[in-house]
């Protein structure tokens, strides 16, 4: 998965009217439990139930152990218990975020694999989850740019870029490639000139807020503006095959799970029409689940996602050997990834 994110998250529901739910000790998977306003879902203020628990983070490693909650109504999933802004940040800074590595044999082959043309062939072959093949003019904001690959990546393509991140190691390093990179919050973010795009790569489901984030994306959009999401899907078919393997639970960093219909929901209450769903199945988070499903071990970082060849002979196996099963998966509504284009509308008021 595209490492990407920074902090630009942090803070969006932190002082929000969602940003503060106290957390409730679930145990039984289908238990529903009493909940006062701020512990509904976000989505419907529906009551939420109990869908898995006992999840770590099969990533990094780091401590704990999670929830996920669906709403009765909706089906809006979310993780519990959900850090708080300080602890989130405090996650990231120790754990995800980029910290300048370059150099190794790793971010070499991610290098030259992501500007030559072996990337343009893959995109077509097993999709492109980040919108790198996306060609037009306009201004692009990249939210949650990290080191500025996209923003290298969407220039050639011919818009005029910049980027958002607070991870201000990161922030410098992608202006270090000639970008003008904002290390504002999302919410306090008031550009002069208003972006034709806005792509949230990655990021929505990271959000403890995410209908405010949109909100917020919406603000800085121009008229006919378009934002562009790619996010797991909640009822992809490999989380049921890997259980807690799948490494899109990505816990505590993944705090909201979306399907297809809530997520279209979702854009629909935050001013958005004419919005575009379809899903691929990434060969990669299929290589990424197969690691961690070998090789995870409970608040141990599992190194092997950061082994090349190991990545490369599972990415292969997965766009061979299973290419029927994900092909079918896409169609019946079961891919692994979301990807949505919606346009801003007109003539709703400005939050």
């Amino acid at each position: 998965m595209k490492e990407k994110r920074g902090e630009i998250i942090l803070r969006q529901a932190a002082d929000g009217p969602h940003g503060s739910r106290s957390v409730l000790p679930f145990q039984e998977i289908g238990k529903r439990y009493p909940m006062t306003e701020q512990e509904r879902c976000l989505l419907c203020g529906s009551a939420l139930e109990v869908v898995l628990g006992d999840l770590v983070d099969t990533r990094f490693g780091t401590p704990g152990s999670y929830e996920v909650l669906r709403c009765v109504q909706c089906g809006l999933e979310e993780t519990l218990p959900r850090p708080s802004a300080s602890e989130l940040k405090r996650l990231y800074e120790t754990y995800y975020n980029f910290g300048g590595e370059t150099g190794t044999r790793y971010t070499r082959w991610r290098e030259y694999f992501f500007f030559s043309f072996l990337n343009r062939f893959w995109s077509l072959l097993d999709g492109d989850i980040s919108f790198y093949e996306r060609r037009g003019t306009g201004r692009l904001l990249d939210i949650g740019c990290n080191e500025g690959r996209g923003l290298r990546i969407h220039a050639r393509n011919g818009f005029q870029v910049e980027g958002l991140e607070l991870n201000a190691t990161a922030a410098a390093f992608a202006r270090s490639f000639g970008f003008d990179v904002h290390t504002s919050l999302l919410g306090e973010f008031h550009p002069t000139t208003a972006y034709d795009v806005a792509v949230l790569s990655n990021v929505l489901e990271h959000s403890l807020d995410p209908k405010q984030m949109l909100l917020d994306v919406r603000r800085i959009l121009a008229s006919n503006g378009q934002v562009w999401i790619s996010c797991p899907n909640s009822e992809s078919w490999l989380r049921k095959l890997f259980g807690r393997s799948w490494i899109n639970w990505h816990v505590p960093f993944h705090i909201f799970h979306f399907s297809p219909a809530n997520l279209k929901q979702l854009l629909a209450e935050t001013g958005y029409g004419q919005a575009e769903i379809r899903q691929i199945t990434p060969a990669l988070w299929v290589a990424q689940s197969l690691i961690s499903w070998f090789f995870a071990q409970e608040a141990k970082k599992t190194r092997q996602l950061r082994n090349s060849f190991l990545i490369l002979l599972f990415m292969v196996f997965a766009r061979v050997a299973l290419f029927p099963a994900l092909w079918i998966g896409n169609l019946c509504g079961r891919g692994d990834c979301l990807l949505a284009v919606a346009t801003k509308e007109q003539g709703r008021s400005e939050v």
